[in-house]
């Protein structure tokens, strides 16, 4: 079996449900902004099928999607340079995630972590979407042969998923049809945590609105936000080591790295020994620097909803005209008699 020369591709999605936070930014679309210069055709969904693997009002996922599509496109997603769409206008994911039902095994499934922390206690009640999304997801991605997938580390699993999926389609029906796809995973805010307890994520569903960065805050908010933010009571240290022990100062300081473009231990060196009082204000400006043109763009896009809807249109049709060939091919490969 020769062995197939795939292009270069990006893929990666984001759900509609509660809005934009810091941490989709920082763990997510900064880096997608910055792949769209790398040479490689880049492919960005907003993701509204995994949104109703758990209830969601219809009101607000659609006025959730068209804000997540606002958030890529003024955090600078170009539609000149990538395709942009929302997932559900693209029949290829769903119809080629149930092939991959098909080829996922139940105890791959078992081990995914986010199903367990989702679903908690009361997995039985569960939708069986919920369940399964992991090989919607691996179609998210295969559907456009897809080489490459930034993602936060909290996603690795599932893309490690899709490189299974696609070995064993590959291995059952002795083609070498899907590539092996490589996750992303860089910078030094992958994974932003939340400003109240250091311990836990960056959520879009905390109790307070205090303990995250919302991408739709005002400067003032982004401001207050920062410096009401946990800490401890000693100052910076002066290697990153000696953040050992402390996740509120290092989610701050990761923070920072990854608005300013440099490195934790840059920060350090900068900041080596200042105390909060005057590290949080020095971080809370550069935050507003960074996000409240974001977010006063994001406004201005979300009161024109019909031209989101248009964007996320054209984008359909150009994932469409990729994603349609791998899925017919994929049912040849399958068996599927297709007569019409």
């Amino acid at each position: 079996m020769a062995e197939t020369t795939f292009t270069p591709r990006v893929f990666s999605g984001i759900k509609p449900s509660g809005g934009l936070t810091l941490g989709n930014y920082l763990g997510a679309i900064k880096r997608w902004v910055e792949m769209q210069g790398e040479g490689m055709e880049t492919i960005y969904c907003v993701v509204d099928l995994h949104a109703i693997t758990v209830w969601q009002d219809p009101h607000d996922l659609r006025a959730g999607t068209r804000e997540v599509m606002a958030g890529l496109i003024a955090a600078g997603i170009d539609p000149e340079k990538s395709i942009l769409f929302n997932q559900s206008q693209v029949p290829a994911h769903a119809e080629l995630g149930w092939i991959f039902n098909c080829v996922a095994r139940v105890g791959w499934m078992n081990r995914m972590t986010q199903f367990k922390d989702k679903a908690g206690k009361n997995a039985e009640k569960a939708s069986l979407g919920l369940y399964a999304y992991p090989a919607l997801m691996a179609a998210d991605i295969l559907a456009y042969h897809a080489t490459h997938v930034p993602v936060g580390e909290d996603q690795k699993q599932h893309v490690e998923l899709t490189r299974d999926i696609a070995t064993k389609f590959n291995h059952d029906y002795k083609v070498d049809f899907f590539p092996i796809t490589e996750p992303v995973i860089e910078g030094p805010a992958t994974r932003v945590m939340n400003l109240r307890d250091g311990s836990k994520k960056m959520s879009k569903s905390g109790e307070s609105d205090m303990e995250r960065i919302n991408m739709l805050d005002d400067a003032a908010t982004i401001a207050k936000k920062f410096k009401k933010a946990r800490t401890d009571p000693d100052p910076l240290p002066e290697t990153l080591d000696g953040l050992a022990g402390r996740p509120e100062a290092r989610n701050l300081v990761d923070i920072y790295a990854g608005l300013a473009d440099i490195t934790p231990e840059a920060v350090i060196a900068e900041y080596a020994g200042a105390g909060w009082g005057r590290f949080k204000p020095a971080l809370a400006d550069l935050a507003v620097a960074k996000l409240a043109p974001i977010s006063e763009e994001m406004k201005r896009l979300m009161a024109d909803a019909g031209e989101l809807d248009r964007l996320m249109a054209r984008g359909a049709d150009q994932a469409e005209a990729i994603a349609r060939p791998i899925l017919e091919r994929t049912y040849d490969i399958v068996g599927l008699v297709r007569s019409r």
